[in-house]
């Protein structure tokens, strides 16, 4: 049987954050990433995508905000967005696929599913908000919407006098549909699903499913997919070619081979930012703590070089070369 790969598509893959998001730009970008996944085909791996939506639901809210105040638009809900952006993300990449997969003379089957993600919706995460989604507002603005709409808001560091809307980032229990999945990729189709991380519903006490206004993280979602359909490998494709210990201090070091028990260590040390590469890390150990072979984190310019990439496994494999960390351990 072909193996299979879920690929987590990052947002860079569609929108750098040099551009303004035309969609001329966003299908260039699309293109060139879907070119690094052709060798993955011609290897005969079977292929799921997944992929970011962080600047295009964020679009969608400014229009909400616009429409609302400009129109006397009602706003939508968060889930709709994304639901929203699953759709508009999901076309782009099917079709562009299949131009790719025509130039290089390889015929498959491609299809786009919308895909809810059920969490617990009383977790640890409602207590405290902490993703940050939408535009960017004045203090009395923030202070207005909080009381009429119950949004909570959280002042951007980075800037002065600026507050964003946050919401709670729940871990996904369950990727619906997964056995639907399932078959269309051995049936040997191209699945594009869990856009954004999926839309985030739980189920009532009537056993009816309810939205929940809240983000989940598209790594984690991506690799409880893969994990739930028995891929063997994982890729992350993020804006740099290997996770780096000690990023950007003057002791960097390029980690090129992790097994888990190094991994979990760097984690405990605070070595991986909390807002790129930790949640990508952690999203890498989860796989493999439910069955996954292996998860590769690496930039989509460089994936089909094998010289590129970190690659985390369970244990080290006989030929990694284990790098020598700046703490004395091998």
């Amino acid at each position: 049987m072909a193996k299979l790969a879920v690929v987590a598509l990052g947002g860079n893959a569609l929108q750098r954050d040099y551009q303004k998001g035309t969609i001329e730009e966003q299908e260039q970008n699309t293109f060139d990433t879907l070119e690094n996944l052709v060798f993955l085909l011609k290897d005969g791996y079977n292929l799921v995508i997944t992929h970011g939506n962080g600047p295009q639901v964020g679009d969608i809210l400014l229009k909400n905000d616009a429409g609302e105040s400009s129109y006397n638009i009602p706003q939508m809900p968060l889930d709709i967005c994304v639901a929203g952006t699953q759709g508009e993300i999901g076309y782009m990449i099917e079709r562009i696929l299949y131009n790719v997969l025509g130039k290089h003379g390889i015929a498959k089957n491609i299809i786009s599913l919308i895909c809810q993600v059920k969490v617990n919706h009383q977790g640890a995460a409602f207590i405290n908000p902490s993703k940050r989604i939408g535009r960017m507002y004045p203090g009395d603005t923030a202070e207005k919407l909080s009381k009429t709409k119950g949004w909570i808001f959280k002042e951007e560091q980075k800037t002065s006098g600026g507050y964003r809307r946050v919401v709670p980032s729940p871990e996904p229990v369950e990727i619906m549909n997964t056995e639907i999945i399932r078959q269309l990729v051995e049936q040997g189709n191209i699945v594009i699903t869990a856009g954004g991380g999926g839309i985030p519903v739980y189920m009532d006490e009537n056993n009816d499913l309810r939205p929940v206004e809240a983000v989940i993280d598209k790594d984690i979602a991506s690799a409880l997919l893969a994990a739930t359909i028995s891929a063997d490998e994982f890729y992350i494709l993020t804006d740099v070619p290997y996770i780096f210990l000690n990023y950007k201090q003057t002791n960097q070091q390029i980690a090129e081979f992790l097994d888990y028990k190094d991994a979990v260590r760097y984690l405990e040390m605070g070595m991986f930012g909390e807002g790129n590469m930790k949640p990508k890390v952690e999203a890498a150990l989860s796989f493999l703590k439910h069955g996954g072979s292996k998860s590769i984190i690496t930039e989509a310019a460089k994936l089909a070089d094998k010289r590129y990439g970190s690659k985390i496994t369970m244990h080290y494999n006989a030929g990694d070369v284990r790098h020598t960390d700046n703490y004395g351990n091998a």
